[in-house]
């Protein structure tokens, strides 16, 4: 009866045993400020959130993002491959940006999925394909390379190169110039095609300065060219180079103390 019961209790205790060994989660936050281009081919900036989340178990090391790429999280994923949504946001383009009287672009979400392989442990490529809910109304996608040298979580830096690619709605929201518009302003009239939008470069770095608390930023530069870099509207209102950048402060939750 004594051994019943010991071996009853010792069965009851075996979930919370397990429980108490499950690795620690660890939820890493970033937080700071980024300037992009008020809008696609501004020579204007505009300062935004600059916003990075990741969570990792135990002793792994928290995954490696781009700081540039938009968010998502994968559903599929295996040693090497991940696929899953993403989601992206594009601020509105008034005349008032641009400085003369083209149609206003709203606010767009862009709703869409990703996937990445990695080659290597130090080399992962990554493609999204987005759709703009409102706003452009219009496909955006890009395809990114990076090299990624790191010594676990105690720093990383990321640099690789950038093919941005956008459909034919796209660029005729940011980069064409209907017959009424041209009337209205004296522009030439401008009609644009889908394909390539930019080519560039991002670099990233990360630098954990304790358990806890840490530093992240990024650099980019691309550069318009087809129909986009030959758009009156760059020519002559905006640029040709895209700037943007950021810099975050981490924080740590369940670190180990």
């Amino acid at each position: 009866m004594l051994r019943t019961a010991a071996l009853l209790a010792l069965l009851l205790a075996a979930p919370a045993v397990a429980k108490d060994t499950k690795p620690r989660l660890r939820t890493r936050v970033a937080l700071g400020p980024q300037i992009v281009p008020s809008y696609p081919g501004a020579d204007s900036y505009s300062v935004r959130p600059f916003l990075e989340f990741s969570r990792a178990r135990g002793d792994d090391v928290f995954a490696f993002e781009a700081p540039d790429e938009s968010f998502g999280f994968p559903i599929l994923r295996d040693s090497r491959f991940q696929f899953g949504p993403s989601l992206g946001f594009e601020g509105e383009r008034t005349a008032r940006d641009v400085g003369v009287a083209v149609p206003k672009v709203g606010f767009t979400v862009e709703a869409g999925g990703f996937a990445q392989y990695h080659l290597a442990p130090a080399i992962r490529l990554r493609g999204e394909l987005r759709k703009g809910i409102g706003g452009h109304k219009g496909l955006i996608g890009s395809i990114s390379a990076d090299f990624v040298a790191r010594d676990r979580d105690r720093w990383l830096f990321s640099l690789g190169p950038r093919l941005t690619l956008a459909d034919t709605r796209y660029q005729r929201a940011y980069f064409g110039i209907s017959p009424a518009t041209a009337a209205a302003t004296g522009l030439p009239a401008f009609r644009t095609d889908g394909g390539v939008q930019a080519v560039g470069i991002t670099a990233g770095a990360l630098r954990q300065l304790n358990r806890r608390w840490g530093v992240t930023g990024y650099a980019r530069y691309d550069r318009l060219v087809a129909d986009a870099a030959r758009s009156p509207l760059v020519r002559g209102f905006g640029s040709r180079g895209q700037l943007s950048g950021g810099v975050a402060l981490s924080y740590t939750l369940g670190a180990p103390n």
